[in-house]
């Protein structure tokens, strides 16, 4: 797999962009690496700052009202970063169905909703590029992470079909597969006594977070390439061709992950309840 890093100088000058999930995280990496580049990013959040626009991307109307917006103001949307997402880390017999709505609206119907607001107004002004943010989850199945898994093997799945249908009409579709970012996300989601910085890098494998400043540059050569996945850091896919070459194999080291952890997550409880005891 080629992997573009970086991009023709002024590839992105005065390109229109819209970047869910753009006030923190990877987002807000992408909207500086977008603006340093000379596009126009609008920060859609639901904790956006000084400079967005408030946004709930579980809300068809007002992701559709948000991109009308942006094509009135500018006459046309060049990209669209379907970023907004959450995690849920712990054993699916304790998830909530209240817990699995709320993964499936942000993470799979906030994808949808940018998709079905942008790639219309793509094929009418006659090109732009969709850029939906997935995981190494969406690559590859963990335990204990089932639901957050389930979701991002749905964004992938879109985003490859989309491209097949978007080629013909000059519309480049990508989606962002990277291994633990160094992001706030990597320590929200837990509902059990796993740790979810901890787990994302130990199954991973990978020794410290990819940097989401780095990540964001190579995305954006990666969408003036034309990938279809960007996959980072190499850790991250040695492991995904590992999976496709031997499934058996990784099957077997996610099961004893899986069960190693349940035993520290044990650990770490009754270490808490000495600790509590004693006062």
């Amino acid at each position: 797999m080629s992997r573009a890093k970086d991009f023709p100088e002024g590839y992105f000058a005065r390109k229109v962009a819209i970047v869910t999930g753009g006030g923190s995280g990877i987002g807000a990496s992408l909207v500086k690496a977008l603006r340093a580049a000379g596009a126009t990013a609008v920060v859609a959040d639901l904790e956006p700052g000084a400079d967005g626009v408030k946004l709930d991307v579980t809300d068809a109307a007002a992701v559709q009202a948000l991109v009308d917006t942006v094509v009135a103001e500018h006459g046309r949307l060049d990209l669209m970063f379907n970023n907004a997402g959450i995690s849920l880390i712990g054993e699916t017999q304790d998830l909530t169905l209240a817990q699995w709505d709320s993964i499936i609206d942000v993470n799979i119907r906030g994808v949808v909703h940018g998709v079905a607001a942008a790639y219309p107004q793509m094929i009418k002004q006659g090109g732009g590029h969709i850029v939906n943010t997935a995981s190494m989850g969406g690559l590859m199945a963990a335990g204990l992470l089932t639901s957050y898994v389930m979701t991002k093997h749905a964004v992938v799945g879109l985003s490859l079909a989309l491209r097949s249908e978007a080629a013909a009409h000059h519309v480049g579709v990508t989606a962002i597969c990277p291994a633990a970012v160094n992001t706030p996300i990597l320590d929200k989601g837990e509902f059990g006594a796993v740790k979810g910085r901890d787990y994302f890098l130990k199954g991973q494998g990978v020794r410290k977070p990819v940097d989401p400043d780095a990540l964001a540059r190579r995305v954006l050569a990666a969408v003036a390439a034309g990938e279809a996945l960007v996959v980072e850091p190499v850790q991250a896919r040695m492991a995904w061709r590992l999976q496709r070459l031997a499934p058996a194999v990784t099957q077997k080291a996610s099961i004893s992950f899986v069960a190693k952890q349940r035993k520290l997550a044990v650990k770490k409880a009754q270490r808490a309840a000495r600790k509590g005891y004693r006062g």
